[in-house]
């Protein structure tokens, strides 16, 4: 279903930006949607560029400002409409790629790894490691002062890559005991590996449960470690706490520039190839962000 067609120019609405893509990232929850649907769908997804056009209260925003947020539907194309509460304003020194793969994915990873309410010293395991929003995860668990980082990917060729990104442990998908236990668990795979994710719970351990693939767990394995499942979306965080939101977006960019946070792309894809770009993730072959280029 992902061929390109020519449609009109959208307009902006009221609140809202129309934006000249240059990169659109590219996300599992999209990939599934398109897999999983009996006819074509609008796909949503983070897009950077430059702003071409404003709507009515656009506020802050200007035509020729470059930025970055997440666009709920129709992001594979040349032009997108942006609300503007979820639009960020790209430094001078960043990339729209850059920027694309880390807004988004950033905001999630840090998120999560604030619902998991780690302590300094704890134990932090973060599945789907070698992902956009993984791979992000791994630094801000060993920059919040996590005592020992362990990467969970689903196979042995991903293992240097999480180590470079700061793990102390690489584990298999497959491995018996995962390593347990673990203070905080960040799972971005979700279905049949929440289970063993809950059994690898520490007593009072947390599981923060942040990806689209669902699952469920036994009320009983939580019971018998005193643990606890949280579950995090981001989309509750910007609508539901827009200072939240605006904050995490300031300290993103402040991480990066001093050092401590970088956003990894594993392969820039032309647009009209976004078929190739959905094969890269559903064939779990990244290593960081896939990103569509226009």
């Amino acid at each position: 279903m992902l061929v390109a067609e020519r449609v009109d120019r959208p307009e902006p609405g009221p609140g809202e930006v129309l934006v000249r893509v240059e990169a659109v990232g590219v996300t599992l929850p999209g990939v599934r949607k398109a897999r999983e649907a009996g006819e074509p769908v609008p796909l949503g997804g983070e897009v950077a560029g430059q702003i071409a056009a404003t709507g009515p209260g656009a506020g802050r925003f200007a035509v020729g400002d470059r930025v970055t947020g997440l666009c709920f539907a129709d992001a594979y194309a040349e032009f997108a409409i942006l609300g503007t509460s979820m639009a960020s304003r790209i430094p001078d020194d960043s990339t729209a790629v850059e920027a694309v793969a880390l807004v988004r994915s950033g905001l999630v990873a840090r998120g999560a790894y604030e619902a998991a309410r780690v302590r300094p010293g704890e134990s932090v395991l973060v599945t789907a490691a070698a992902s956009g929003v993984g791979s992000l995860a791994l630094q801000y668990a060993r920059a919040g002062g996590a005592g020992r980082v362990v990467a969970a990917v689903g196979s042995p060729d991903k293992a240097e890559f999480v180590r470079r990104l700061g793990a102390d442990e690489v584990m298999l998908y497959e491995d018996a005991d995962w390593g347990a236990p673990y203070d905080a668990i960040l799972d971005g795979v979700g279905g049949d590996l929440l289970g063993p994710a809950v059994r690898a719970l520490a007593t009072g351990g947390r599981l923060v449960a942040f990806s689209s693939g669902g699952g469920t767990v036994e009320a009983y394995e939580l019971l018998l470690r005193g643990a606890s499942m949280i579950g995090f979306q981001m989309r509750a965080i910007a609508f539901g706490k827009p200072e939240v939101y605006e904050r995490w977006r300031c300290e993103l960019w402040e991480m990066r520039a001093a050092g401590a946070l970088r956003a990894v792309v594993h392969e820039e894809i032309p647009l009209a190839e976004a078929a190739r770009a959905h094969a890269v993730i559903e064939q779990r072959r990244n290593l960081g962000k896939v990103v569509l280029v226009c």
